[in-house]
């Protein structure tokens, strides 16, 4: 098991588990554990935090990329020792999500060790196995956007949120998708260590403490594509962004697509899952986004460019759509990049 020479006087750190299974997404481990290992409580008290991998068997753990990782065998955590109290367990996603949250082994394993935790977690799809645990049962919880509709269909008894970064519903946590994990870990540390150690991991890390909005903002065109599988909906997409300037109504829409405008309503809201309108809107907030993060425009120039005809009206949309302002937003991305 990792281990490090401490300080004298140093408290002792706090346990971090990390669980994997084959065919996890890497940057799921990979972003809070770097997280993890590095947070300090002070200058003078060194690490905060020991850090382990554990699989069911131990050794060489495939991940979704070329590189394995090593890990400790499960077992060796079923065993309760003093030493080796568990502070926080954390699930990992993957693509192997879903046959790891079918073996009941598996499953019952981490169920175990999640009594024996102060804190329990999961990153992205690695929700799924916490579900199948019963660990989320009656509790909000969050996983990739892409799973929320797996994981609410599977498991009805879980309250799934799709926006949020990340949910913390009494000890247990929850992150969204991937890189969400480090958001997760960031908040973490700031409960454990207060909030100077988390801001000084950030600033470490070039990331932010606190990102704004939710993973909603990152998947509006991808979400879009995957729901239209058949392409009914392609070109009207594309004329859409063609004329993102004008004001586009339920009744221009529906001439496009050859439709009476209560059909073509009807139809759209089956296939995509929301209003037109609310379809356009997203739309108008997905372009303007490219706008803030490329230019410096002035807000008022970027609402009249997407047709949202004044900044009030196109603060309120992104409120609606990603839960940030265009200046929080440009803010954001702008730190991000710089």
């Amino acid at each position: 098991m990792t281990s490090f020479y401490a300080k004298p006087n140093a408290p002792e750190p706090m346990n971090v588990l990390f669980v994997v299974y084959p065919d996890i997404v890497l940057l799921d481990l990979a972003g809070p554990l770097q997280v993890f290992t590095h947070a300090c409580r002070n200058a003078d008290h060194g690490p905060a935090y020991r850090t382990h991998v554990a699989s069911v068997a131990g050794g060489a753990t495939a991940t979704n990329t070329i590189l394995q990782i090593d890990s400790d065998p499960l077992s060796d955590w079923l065993v309760p020792r003093r030493d080796v109290a568990i502070h926080t367990l954390i699930v990992v996603g993957g693509d192997g999500a879903i046959p790891a949250s079918a073996d009941a082994v598996f499953v019952d394993q981490v169920r175990q060790l999640a009594d024996r935790s102060a804190r329990v977690c999961s990153v992205c799809s690695g929700a799924l196995v916490l579900a199948a645990a019963g660990l989320l049962d009656g509790r909000r919880a969050v996983t990739h956007w892409e799973d929320c509709d797996y994981l609410a269909a599977h498991y009805p008894v879980v309250n799934v949120e799709v926006d949020p970064i990340f949910i913390k519903d009494g000890k247990i946590w929850t992150s969204a998708g991937i890189t969400a994990g480090i958001d997760m870990a960031l908040a973490i540390i700031e409960e454990d260590l207060g909030k100077p150690a988390a801001m000084a991991m950030a600033r470490s890390l070039v990331t932010p403490m606190v990102r704004s909005g939710g993973q909603s903002q990152f998947s509006t065109a991808l979400d879009r594509q995957l729901r239209d599988a058949e392409e009914r909906f392609t070109s009207l997409h594309r004329w859409i962004t063609q004329n993102i300037y004008r004001r586009i109504s339920v009744e221009d829409m529906a001439r496009e697509c050859g439709m009476s405008p209560r059909n073509f309503s009807r139809r759209y809201t089956e296939t995509m899952g929301v209003p037109p309108a609310k379809a356009v809107e997203r739309m108008r907030v997905e372009a303007a986004r490219e706008m803030l993060a490329t230019t410096d425009k002035a807000l008022k120039t970027v609402a009249l460019d997407f047709g949202f005809q004044d900044d009030e009206r196109m603060r309120r949309a992104f409120l609606r759509q990603i839960r940030t302002t265009p200046s929080d937003y440009r803010r954001q991305f702008r730190a991000q990049c710089s």
